[in-house]
């Protein structure tokens, strides 16, 4: 096993793609999180927009009108969760695994009903989203490994992490979504329409979820897959605890995810078991919770003795 085969150029981009999805599963948790509503139905979500998106792109032989129709998609998902949650009071939490079941046995209907397929559809007809190849990264090799070919939706994700940010820290709509999440009842004190915002919130992550399983059918692949997801939005949730629901922080503990994931594939190639390859980003998830609980222990015990001290 020769390590220069294992962390090269090339990794950066397998890591960025392997997290891609995952980061895109976290905005649309974080965007909900913000107004202090936990998405468990992000796989959900996602699982129901790749499908989506592969059914449109096969059958219309448009990969923009693939990926417009899974967030739709997406989108009707996320306002049923919100119907549910915000107008009949229905745990959240229990909404969001209803929603995760009703994904992976929807799809798996649609998958044979519609495509008359079972288990995997793939098709040439299946129009993947567009690679960008720019042509002047070609004359340095590390610049070409690293940054060319990549999709749109890959583009995309960094300048929605950017555009998220700027949204929640920057501008009236993210201070009002932000102090609903942390103190709903002085948010309604102050005339923000609390239901509203929380609406609104929940409709944004549907968008974006759905674009999360369009990317990951269309963009990482070119095939739908049942239950293809694969516990993606779970590990997205995870990150958005790592990273307290900011966006560039969020976006960091995914990078984790796919660091770990594209190592653990290299790995394979020299022997190391499948299992273990297998669990590395399940046990990369844990670790990231594990981290995010205690960090955030830690910080709460030091504004608490703080608080003591300054009495």
């Amino acid at each position: 096993m020769t390590f220069s085969k294992i962390f090269n150029a090339s990794l950066i981009y397998s890591t960025f793609r392997t997290a891609t999805p995952i980061i895109y599963a976290a905005l649309c948790a974080a965007i909900t999180q913000q107004a202090d509503i936990l998405n468990i139905g992000t796989e959900g979500i996602m699982l129901f927009g790749a499908f989506m998106a592969v059914a449109v792109s096969y059958l219309t032989g448009s990969w923009a009108l693939g990926v417009l129709v899974a967030m739709l998609g997406g989108l009707c998902i996320a306002m049923v969760m919100a119907v549910s949650h915000l107008r009949f009071r229905s745990d959240i939490c229990a909404i969001g695994m209803g929603v995760n079941m009703f994904a992976v046995a929807i799809t798996k209907f649609l998958l044979n009903a519609w495509l008359k397929q079972s288990g995997t559809f793939a098709d040439p007809k299946i129009i993947a989203i567009p690679k960008v190849h720019i042509k002047a990264l070609e004359k340095v090799k590390f610049l070409n490994d690293t940054f060319n070919d990549w999709t749109i939706t890959e583009w995309f994700v960094i300048l929605l992490v950017i555009i998220l940010w700027f949204v929640f820290y920057k501008t009236v709509w993210g201070l009002r979504i932000r102090a609903v999440g942390r103190m709903a009842q002085a948010a309604q004190t102050a005339g923000i329409n609390v239901n509203s915002m929380k609406y609104q919130a929940i409709a944004i992550s549907g968008l974006v979820g759905g674009l999360a399983g369009a990317h990951l059918s269309l963009g990482y692949s070119a095939m739908f897959v049942e239950n293809m997801t694969n516990a993606r939005g779970f590990m997205g949730v995870a990150a958005m605890y790592f990273g307290g629901a900011h966006p560039i922080f969020t976006a960091l503990g995914c990078l984790f995810f796919g660091f770990t994931d594209s190592i653990g594939a290299r790995l394979q190639a020299y022997g190391v078991p499948s299992q273990l390859v297998l669990l590395m980003p399940y046990v990369a998830t844990i670790a990231i919770l594990a981290i995010s609980m205690a960090t955030k222990k830690a910080m709460e015990t030091k504004r608490k003795s703080s608080l003591i001290t300054a009495a």
